[in-house]
């Protein structure tokens, strides 16, 4: 048994990864990127930064629930489907708690009707607003975190993202119900019902449809709210995973549920609340797990059976600062398609954080700026046959803010400065009056 066990854990932590899936057919590369990226979303689900983040969001969401549902409430009251939409979305979300999952529903609910938004004024209802963005916001941090990336959405964007998805969203649930309803009462489609094997196909359909409308809600959450390009495709996988987890998740803490009447006795009261915050935590714990299986997955190359396998050496920094300018610098004088962080990442084959830091050390210092597309694009900030590679190089190996307060304060050893004073201007020396555009003419 323990030798089996040997062999398991040898696997999955080496064997797996020495794997060069280049000459392996589809299939093959298939299965090892699959056994690669469960490995690391079980990795994630026992350690790393995000469980703090999971607990985070579950008290970002005790203070938020009402208000976000008092939105989505107000938007669906006007079409009178309030009730048939909104408690039970709730009520299917907390299934697993059993009867515990129906009482806090019912409380939600009356929370949420007892909040009235039309009588709020407009600062209450500003204030509303403002809770809604911050508990999105808090979500997107998380996100962005995930795929490394350290710019958020500007407030505008923010304001406009995020109330119009609580707005337009709950509009859209309706409509989907509505058509949903319609269909299947038609008369044609009951008699199409009627035929084998097409009733079996459409009592499976109508089954399992809840767990593809989870697996699409998480689907959309990793598109929309992380602050960056994510395809469609590794959207889909880390829906499909975060689904399968939170149903299964759903049913063993239905059974937990069933067999905890220890908490009862200990947290009296309480327990409810307890047993609400656990599934808070699992189900957040799930989406963000999903959402690290999605960045993996679109980037394979940063699948490593370690966490923290990639060193950003000064020099490796310095490195990207050039290979950056230099494309950024071709494709705008040789009037090519403009370069955005994800290209850059994809070009460059290193992770999103490193290449984002890079990008935002040049923007500071006026080196590259951003267009206004979503998402944006870098060019040049001024005429690249006026930035010089010195400038480009100090701009990287000073970066971090002003030493001066420190150089002060550091020893002064004549021989040592002699030294620094030698590198310094053999850097400068080598590299000489060359401008970015130079290089671009050079290797064009």
């Amino acid at each position: 048994m323990a030798n089996t066990k040997h062999k398991v854990t040898d696997f999955l932590t080496r064997e797996v990864w020495e794997i060069d899936t280049s000459p392996l057919g589809r299939f093959k590369t298939f299965l090892v990127q699959t056994v690669r990226l469960l490995y690391v979303a079980v990795r994630e689900f026992t350690e790393g930064h995000l469980t703090l983040r999971a607990m985070s969001l579950v008290y970002t969401t005790l203070l938020s629930i009402v208000p976000v549902l008092a939105i989505s409430f107000s938007v669906l009251k006007a079409f009178g489907v309030h009730n048939e939409i909104v408690a039970p979305v709730l009520a299917k979300f907390l299934e697993p708690m059993g009867a515990k999952g129906a009482e806090i529903t019912t409380r939600i609910i009356g929370f949420v009707e007892n909040m009235k938004v039309g009588v709020l004024g407009s600062i209450g209802l500003g204030m509303l607003f403002y809770t809604v963005v911050s508990v999105i916001q808090k979500v997107e941090k998380s996100f962005n975190a995930i795929w490394g990336i350290k710019k958020p959405r500007t407030l505008a964007r923010r304001f406009s993202d995020y109330v119009s998805v609580m707005i337009i969203g709950p509009v859209l649930m309706f409509t989907a119900i509505g058509l949903t309803a319609s269909f299947t009462s038609h008369a044609v489609v009951q008699k199409i019902i009627a035929i084998e094997p097409f009733g079996t196909l459409f009592f499976y359909t109508v089954k399992f449809t809840p767990f593809f409308i989870v697996c699409a809600a998480f689907t959309f959450l990793y598109i929309f709210i992380p602050n960056t390009k994510v395809h469609f495709k590794s959207a889909v996988v880390g829906g499909l995973f975060a689904g399968v987890m939170w149903q299964g998740a759903g049913m063993a803490f239905a059974r937990f549920t069933v067999t905890s009447a220890k908490y009862a006795a200990i947290y009296s009261g309480f327990a409810i609340l307890v047993m609400f915050m656990i599934w808070l935590y699992v189900s957040w714990l799930i989406l963000l797990v999903g959402c690290q299986l999605a960045y993996y997955h679109q980037y394979p190359h940063f699948l490593y059976a370690k966490k923290d396998v990639l060193d950003h050496s000064n020099r490796l920094r310095e490195r990207i600062a050039f290979l950056i300018m230099y494309f950024i610098g071709y494709n705008y004088y040789h009037d090519r398609e403009h370069w955005n962080l994800h290209s850059l990442v994809n070009h460059l084959k290193l992770p999103v954080d490193l290449v984002d830091e890079v990008l935002t050390v040049l923007e500071k210092n006026s080196l590259v700026i951003e267009t206004g597309e979503d998402p944006p694009s870098y060019l040049p900030a001024r005429d690249i046959g006026t930035i010089t590679l010195n400038e480009l190089l100090n701009a990287v190996r000073l970066a971090g803010g002003s030493t001066a307060a420190l150089d002060r304060h550091v020893v002064s050893v004549p021989e040592v400065e002699g030294i620094m004073h030698s590198l310094d201007a053999a850097l400068s020396d080598s590299l000489g009056k060359k401008t970015v555009r130079d290089v671009v003419i050079n290797e064009g």
